[in-house]
């Protein structure tokens, strides 16, 4: 359940579900004995939030009778940029969100005016959103702890598990965290391989904080350095094809995991990785510029094959005034 502050504001989210609970089932739903749900009590009291407990086999707490939070009022742009963003977390690949995110919604519910109710309702009935396929889930916890110690600048000590199942164990200082591509990321230094490193969040099992604190490089900009670490990855096949266009043009046509661009004599070269060398040709011939491979002479034949299929396609396709 968290901090004391944390259950304590769980004790009036019960009361304000059920109308009045027992010490007793309090205590079991928070996991805590009936010494501390009394102090919890005297904490809400101190608060403001007037409690009436009854005593006896059918007694127990409830808030007095007619009070109310006072409702939750937000403008419409606040009110559509809350719905969107319910509506996009159940997409942000995170484990444990259904729960939370019902949870959330609920909450809300109580305390906002019958209209924002409705125009909250309607936005999550009547909108979609094209996010990403979701990868396998990260953990909530996990997530949070990462986030909590990227925003501190302390170091964690993670254990990790690769593609093959295999685990290491290593200290980490996460510069930043983001999703791309339906899975969480977080970049960082690594102490174990003493450099930078991207981790994927779901295969982190297990994070705790350390003592220890780092400084963060100045203006990092963690999506980039992630983009670059999906783009440089080691796969089956190295390409290097020289694109006939300038920098901006090339940044603005190709995609950052494709692989990285560098700036030569003659125009742009980009350097990629892949494992399938037709995707790479079929992703080369969509650019509106010209190029030219320098290797593998395999993406040549790659791309040569899928000349000759657009050309075939064309080739058959009769002219409508043609066709009587």
């Amino acid at each position: 359940m968290g901090s004391p502050t944390n259950r304590i504001l769980a004790v009036l989210e019960l009361l304000q579900a059920h109308g009045q609970l027992s010490g007793a089932e309090i205590a079991r739903r928070l996991g805590v004995d009936r010494r501390t749900v009394r102090r919890y009590i005297v904490a809400l009291e101190e608060m403001g939030i007037p409690v009436t407990a009854e005593r006896g086999a059918g007694g127990g707490y409830a808030l007095v009778a007619g009070f109310k939070l006072p409702p939750m009022l937000f403008t419409d742009d606040e009110a559509l940029a809350l719905s969107l963003g319910l509506l996009a977390a159940s997409a942000l690949g995170l484990g444990e969100t259904a729960a939370g995110l019902t949870s959330a919604r609920a909450k809300l519910e109580r305390v906002m005016p019958a209209d924002l109710k409705r125009r909250l309702r309607a936005a999550d009935e009547t909108m979609q959103l094209d996010l990403p396929a979701s990868g396998p889930p990260a953990a909530g916890h996990v997530l949070a702890t990462l986030s909590a110690a990227a925003q501190a600048q302390r170091t964690v000590h993670v254990v990790y598990e690769a593609a093959d199942r295999s685990r290491t164990e290593r200290d980490l200082d996460p510069y930043g965290l983001a999703y791309r591509g339906g899975c969480w990321y977080v970049v960082g230094h690594c102490h174990l391989r003493q450099g930078p490193r991207t981790f994927r969040v779901d295969r982190i099992p297990s994070v705790a904080r350390t003592s220890r604190t780092f400084a963060r490089p100045e203006n990092f900009d963690t999506l980039a350095a992630i983009s670059t670490a999906i783009a440089t990855l080691p796969r089956a096949h190295r390409a290097e094809v020289l694109l006939h266009t300038d920098l901006a043009t090339a940044k603005r046509q190709i995609f950052a995991t494709l692989g990285t661009l560098e700036e030569v004599n003659g125009g742009v070269l980009l350097h990629s990785q892949t494992d399938d060398l037709n995707w790479l040709a079929r992703e080369l011939a969509r650019l509106p510029f010209a190029l030219e491979i320098r290797e593998p002479e395999e993406l040549a034949a790659a791309l040569g094959r899928h000349a000759r299929t657009l050309a075939t396609a064309a080739d058959a396709t009769t002219p409508r005034r043609n066709r009587s």
